[in-house]
């Protein structure tokens, strides 16, 4: 019988070895997942869906992504919307479940013609959690989300596992309702704009310039109705109960007057449980400015809450 061909390649393929071969194949899957690296990162803000919760009958915009707990959702401040959290969003969402979302009458919510008060705003971060399925959550505020977080709290004592509050108040900084209409006399005025813009100059870095236009963009296309009754609601003296918080609270503010020595004890006796962190070298809106210190001043109190 005449013997059959075999060629050099079959030869070579049946003296190697099934350990050695099994590595092969291994080696040229980790070579095709290093030349796609985009399959096992998070996404960022821009790249997780658009989703919708209806809360009062109105659409409340948010994004979401990751997995793990506690569940973290992320509140802006006045006028802003959740590009605030652009940095947070995919670096957090490495471990835990993330969740931004665009406030009742910013971004891409609704924008109904209505009152503007934190108990909408709660209710709104409430419906949010409800259609993600997520029972308890730590809650991030900046700024006027600080109010609406501390809010969320007072009504769902049962669903906040934790708050933190990024250069928001905890105490009352105007009381005089003559000077409560003296600040918000230039938003109510045609010249709205311009007092926005004044607003973002104050707020952050002259060094900040890509910065100050990128808020600038977002500020300043929230409508009027919605920036003078927001603002108002941020002085409305229920909001303001001198209310303790018996839960793990994590304080982050940039150097300021605003924040005194006298304010932090306030905030160590209203919330026993406080970590007090004061960030150097930044401005109002530091975890857009310095990201990674921020993060980091976030990461040590998430790891720390289950000792508490």
């Amino acid at each position: 019988m005449a013997g059959r061909h075999v060629s050099p390649r079959s030869i070579a393929l049946r003296r190697l070895r099934l350990p050695a071969a099994c590595a092969l194949v291994l080696a040229c899957l980790a070579a095709s997942c290093a030349s796609r690296p985009e399959a096992f990162r998070p996404a960022t803000l821009e790249e997780a869906p658009l989703l919708f919760a209806s809360a009062d009958g109105h659409r409340v915009a948010y994004r979401a992504a990751g997995r793990g707990g506690p569940t973290l959702v992320f509140v802006h401040g006045w006028t802003c919307d959740m590009t605030s959290w652009k940095y947070q969003f995919p670096a957090f969402a490495k471990t835990h479940r993330v969740i931004a979302l665009d406030l009742p009458g910013h971004g891409a919510s609704d924008k109904p013609d209505i009152a503007y008060s934190m108990d909408l705003f709660a209710r709104a971060v409430d419906a949010v959690l409800t259609a993600d399925g997520a029972k308890r959550a730590v809650l991030v505020g900046h700024s006027m989300g600080a109010m609406v977080v501390r809010q969320f709290y007072r009504l769902h004592k049962d669903k906040t596992v934790a708050l933190v509050v990024v250069d928001g108040s905890l105490q009352p900084f105007i009381l005089d309702p003559a000077a409560v209409d003296k600040f918000l006399a230039p938003y109510r005025g045609p010249d709205v704009r311009k007092a926005q813009a004044a607003f973002v100059d104050a707020m952050v870095p002259e060094k900040e310039g890509e910065l100050r236009e990128e808020l600038k963009r977002v500020i300043l296309s929230t409508p009027q109705k919605v920036v003078v009754s927001a603002g108002q609601a941020m002085f409305d003296p229920a909001i303001w109960k001198d209310d303790n918080i018996w839960i793990p609270l994590l304080a982050v503010y940039a150097r300021s007057p605003l924040w005194s020595e006298d304010y932090e004890s306030a905030v160590h006796k209203m919330a026993p449980l406080v970590t007090y962190r004061v960030l150097e070298g930044v401005g109002h809106f530091l975890m857009l400015e310095k990201p990674d210190l921020f993060d980091a001043t976030l990461s040590a109190f998430l790891v720390d809450l289950p000792k508490r």
